[in-house]
């Protein structure tokens, strides 16, 4: 079973949050929190990722069927967490009320996140002695060392991270199961206005899939709209739930 950290308690209604590739539960901490008054919250380490167990395969239909043991609610995915959702709502839309999709398609997408894999393997851990050497030594866009660096485990010298699996099985992470049938539940794919991940010619997949898929951006948030803009995300995401 995954890893979960829970927020709130005795609420009717339940919301499961699943973060993106090479993040954790601990990443939708203050955000959880800020909803737990509203809801019982859950955040899960995706499998291969944080305190979870490691698997040899990641795909996005093994993920779903992970995600089973703690769904029956709300669902709130980012990236590849926000694919791993779909895909459960698609193939157990019964656990599934509302659904809310963070920058992100099903769709397949070109780009590769390889890069940020031989950066953390780079990083010569035996020179590390706290959080800030590593910094230091991590050769990616600053925007997401920060994000990267919560998966190290400093004391241990180690990356809470299956990198090995990971980048076997990213041409699965990039691509989006072949799954006939549709999730008729409110949905909501929530957007960052200078990201291009939900295109305006994905509308016609996600609509099949989604009937009621509504759509928003979050101004200046690019694809971490949750960590550049929190405040907005929760507001917007807050809204949808509540509505």
């Amino acid at each position: 079973m995954l890893n979960a950290i829970h927020h709130g308690e005795g609420h009717p209604e339940n919301l499961l949050i699943c973060h993106g590739l090479y993040g954790s539960a601990r990443n939708w901490g203050v955000i959880a929190k800020r909803l737990s008054d509203i809801r019982n919250v859950t955040c899960v380490d995706m499998r291969n990722h944080g305190n979870s167990p490691w698997f040899d395969s990641h795909s996005y239909p093994d993920m779903a069927q992970d995600l089973t043991d703690f769904a029956d609610g709300d669902v709130l995915g980012h990236s590849m967490g926000g694919k791993a959702a779909m895909t459960l709502a698609l193939t157990h839309p019964d656990r599934v009320r509302r659904l809310i999709v963070a920058d992100i398609a099903p769709v397949s997408y070109t780009h590769s996140q390889l890069e940020n894999i031989h950066a953390m393997r780079a990083v010569d851990l035996s020179k590390v002695a706290k959080r800030s050497d590593a910094k230091a030594l991590l050769d990616v866009d600053p925007d997401i060392k920060d994000f990267l660096l919560q998966s190290l485990d400093v004391a241990g010298k180690k990356w809470r991270l299956n990198m090995d699996v990971l980048e076997r099985e990213m041409p699965k992470v990039l691509s989006f199961p072949d799954i006939e049938g549709q999730f008729d539940g409110p949905t909501l794919f929530l957007s960052g206005a200078e990201s291009d991940y939900v295109k305006p010619e994905h509308r016609d997949r996600i609509k099949s899939m989604f009937p009621k898929a509504r759509f928003a951006k979050i101004p200046g948030a690019g694809h971490w709209l949750h960590a550049q803009k929190p405040r907005e995300f929760e507001a917007t995401a807050r809204a949808f739930l509540t509505a």
